[in-house]
């Protein structure tokens, strides 16, 4: 594997392969990439993916180039097409993490470029190494991946998390999918047509609360004000699910809540207290995964 795009492309082998290296990163300092240089190039913002990419990067001995808003502070501010930026990085860095407003921009980048490049999101597309660090999290914290029950919850239409997590999750066996949205916010055919191929049961449905205390993980997801080109629709759909620790309560003993983050009001500060809370612990996560997988693609 050469350049990170897409969810599609991990098989099995390839997960258990990154999650053991993952483990192995926890016990152990060692610096196999001292001399490789990683571009951050980010034309949307972030905090997590990019910080835990760049600390991934100088923890396993690597430097570090970036720019925190190329909307803005690179050339495509003058006219530069993605692809020219992408051609000149190439000379100056040993791998490029990619984050950009458009769909399927990682995949034009990974076309001209001799480098590899992992997608860091890619507008309404795909986040593939958070799908990782979710799946990672998963068997962390509730021990199992085939036979759970899972239910995805808020903008599922935007949610290029959740995509990616349900496309890893049809690899494995006997998994559950309640799809928790408003009706015009639900997920796409794409991902239904997948899932249908792999015999994914799912199921579409708007009442959080008729399904609490039958799921294993709970995957709660921002509505993303970016996302609407209408303020109004925004504010019709802006808290239209909220977990708060009554709600918690109603879960099973063992579940996990899950975020992939930031949050505004969707999880309320008093579910944070919760054993059942784990998403800032996927943040911890996310910093292993990408450290295994910078680790497994250049040393």
């Amino acid at each position: 594997m050469k350049h990170v795009i897409k969810s599609q492309q991990f098989n099995k082998k390839f997960i258990n392969s990154i999650f053991s290296i993952a483990d192995k990163l926890k016990k152990k300092t060692e610096s196999p990439l001292k001399g490789k240089i990683m571009a951050s190039l980010f034309y949307e913002p972030s905090t997590r993916t990019r910080f835990s990419f760049e600390s991934a990067m100088l923890r396993l001995g690597g430097s570090v180039i970036t720019t925190e808003n190329a909307r803005e502070f690179s050339s495509i501010a003058k006219g530069e097409t993605l692809e020219d930026s992408i051609r000149v990085i190439n000379n100056y860095a040993d791998v490029i993490i990619l984050r950009h407003h458009e769909e399927g921009s990682s995949q034009r980048a990974s076309l001209v470029s001799k480098i590899p490049v992992i997608n860091a999101g890619d507008g309404i597309g795909q986040h593939p190494t958070q799908a990782l660090l979710d799946l990672y999290t998963i068997k962390k914290e509730f021990g199992e991946i085939d036979e759970i029950t899972i239910a995805f919850v808020g903008d599922l239409k935007h949610g290029r998390t959740i995509r990616s997590l349900a496309y890893l999750l049809g690899k494995y066996r006997r998994v559950k999918i309640y799809f928790v949205s408003p009706k015009a916010l639900r997920v796409g055919n794409d991902i239904k047509t997948y899932l249908n191929k792999h015999k994914i049961r799912y199921f579409e449905i708007e009442n959080l609360e008729s399904i609490i205390n039958k799921i294993d993980v709970l995957y709660q997801t921002r509505i993303q004000k970016e996302r609407f080109k209408n303020i109004k629709d925004y504010k019709r759909f802006k808290g239209c699910y909220q977990i708060n620790i009554k709600l918690a309560d109603r879960m099973k003993l063992k579940s996990i809540i899950m975020h992939p983050l930031p949050r505004i009001d969707e999880i309320l500060p008093e579910v944070d207290i919760s054993r059942k809370a784990v998403y800032f612990k996927q943040a911890e996560y996310g910093l292993l995964i990408r450290m295994a997988l910078l680790k497994y693609l250049l040393s």
